[in-house]
């Protein structure tokens, strides 16, 4: 798990981040979240998530606290192996409005844990991350990235 507790960049920072060194993405803002959505040319009616920064709780994703006053999370999904290997287990599938079962503080910002409801897709998440603990997760995000190309491959290709 990354943990520094320094100051937390804001959405602005990881919007522009996101859309300056990943191509092809398009942004949705539905559900209190950006949605980022790998997308070229818009080919696909939506595209394939990439990550998504949401801002406020949801009626089945409440477990991070996000209505208090400046907290949002950055979520996107990596590897069943990169997974195991940061955690040791991949979650089992939710019942809707359950939360992932295990030690986590999913209240805790600049702290990478499983997300909370979609652990068991291998998709992880951090509240308010730092400029440290973003540096750290940075290769994290190339490889959800490098995963969503592949996915989108495959379903221009059906």
């Amino acid at each position: 798990m990354i943990k520094t507790g320094d100051v937390a960049l804001s959405i602005d920072y990881l919007t522009s981040f996101i859309l300056e060194n990943y191509k092809g993405i398009q942004i949705i803002d539905a559900w209190g979240e950006k949605s980022f959505f790998y997308n070229p040319n818009a080919f696909l009616k939506r595209g394939v998530y990439f990550c998504t920064l949401k801002e406020k709780d949801g009626a089945n994703d409440k477990a991070s606290m996000l209505n208090r006053e400046g907290v949002y999370r950055l979520n996107f999904g990596i590897s069943k192996q990169t997974f195991l290997s940061l955690f040791n287990e991949i979650p089992k599938r939710l019942v809707k409005g359950d939360v992932i079962e295990g030690v986590y503080n999913f209240t805790q910002v600049d702290l990478l844990t499983p997300h909370p409801v979609y652990g068991w897709m291998a998709w992880v998440s951090i509240s308010n991350p730092s400029m440290n603990s973003f540096e750290k997760i940075k290769d994290l995000i190339d490889e959800s990235y490098t995963l969503v190309l592949e996915k989108y491959k495959k379903r221009i290709s059906i």
